[in-house]
């Protein structure tokens, strides 16, 4: 027997419950594919142990660097990311091997009495750390003609979802994805529709990462890769990294497949930048076919994103720290 596949994989991994379930399904489907065991590697990160907001500790790639550290000092030979969490750029030394199947990538509101964002009451309070979506939640409780107030929070599922059971809130807005891969996307009140609220781009993708130089598990690796979430999320990403947007701009983003019956013929690219009081807002969306390679889907981004910026988005992230 080949001594290698005795030999555990190390996975490295955020300690949350959430990250800890994603890694553990990651870990199933690697077992499956190469036949060796795979540890989990917990590693905490400055994001989990910061209080601060996040966009005043860098933005969400705090909850990353630790992991790729551990990547390139060889503590462990891959890492799992929430793909939303990854700073646009890519070190050399390490490669995205697969970005598997993605889940739900909608905004789910968890809010008190079963009540949908609609239903709420003038000035409710609704809990988020994120400007994108107190941005559009903003712009949305406009249109519906109701004000809200919308508090920065930090934490886990556990202590988001607590302000509402306490009373402190009366919702908060959190990943559809997370709520379902830890098994309690039936907390969700709302699932906020894509027309009102963009989610951020790669919301509800997984970034499974190694070195860039290990060619064996990534050839094992690509077998978990979904190539029409790669191509969605690239052109997402795309879009925000051309609109020099830091992690902590309000920016949304969204690439739907669009089938004619059964065969996926077409992409369509949305985009959405605004003021943290919804206000104003900026939102655009082009059509064109399915990218068949990585710089097709990265120029999709580029030229929704420079039509953007023709139409003022550049004045609306002047909020965002430099």
């Amino acid at each position: 027997m080949n001594p290698r596949l005795d030999q555990p994989l190390r996975l490295g991994t955020r300690r949350s419950k959430l990250a800890m379930s994603q890694s553990g399904h990651v870990a199933d489907a690697v077992r499956a594919i190469t036949g060796r065991p795979v540890e989990l590697v917990e590693i905490t990160t400055y994001g989990d142990v910061s209080r601060e907001n996040l966009a005043q500790i860098g933005g969400t790639g705090v909850f990353v660097t630790a992991l790729r550290e551990a990547l390139l000092r060889g503590e462990v030979d891959f890492a799992v990311h929430s793909l939303k969490d990854l700073p646009t750029a890519q070190p050399e030394e390490l490669v995205i091997a697969a970005m598997p199947l993605r889940e739900d990538p909608r905004d789910a509101l968890v809010a008190r009495d079963g009540l949908t964002f609609e239903q709420l009451p003038d000035g409710a309070r609704i809990g988020t750390g994120s400007p994108r979506r107190t941005a559009q939640l903003n712009h949305y409780a406009r249109a519906l003609g109701k004000r809200i107030e919308t508090v920065a929070i930090r934490g886990n599922v556990d202590t988001r979802i607590g302000f509402v059971r306490d009373g402190e809130l009366d919702a908060v807005v959190l990943a559809a994805a997370g709520l379902n891969r830890i098994g309690r996307g039936d907390e969700a009140t709302d699932l906020l529709s894509v027309d009102s609220v963009l989610p951020a781009p790669g919301q509800g993708a997984l970034a499974v990462e190694c070195l860039a130089s290990n060619t064996e598990l990534i050839a094992s690796l690509a077998e978990l890769d979904d190539p029409h979430t790669r191509a969605a999320v690239t052109a997402e990403r795309s879009l925000l990294a051309a609109l020099e947007a830091g992690c902590s701009a309000p920016v949304g983003a969204l690439a739907d497949l669009l089938a004619d019956g059964q065969v996926v013929n077409e992409m369509r690219l949305r985009g959405v930048v605004g003021t943290l009081d919804g206000s104003t807002l900026v939102q655009l969306s082009t059509t064109g076919p399915v990218p068949q390679s990585y710089d097709e889907a990265m120029a999709l981004g580029r030229e929704l994103a420079d039509e953007m910026l023709a139409k003022g988005a550049a004045g609306l992230m002047g909020e965002r720290s430099l």
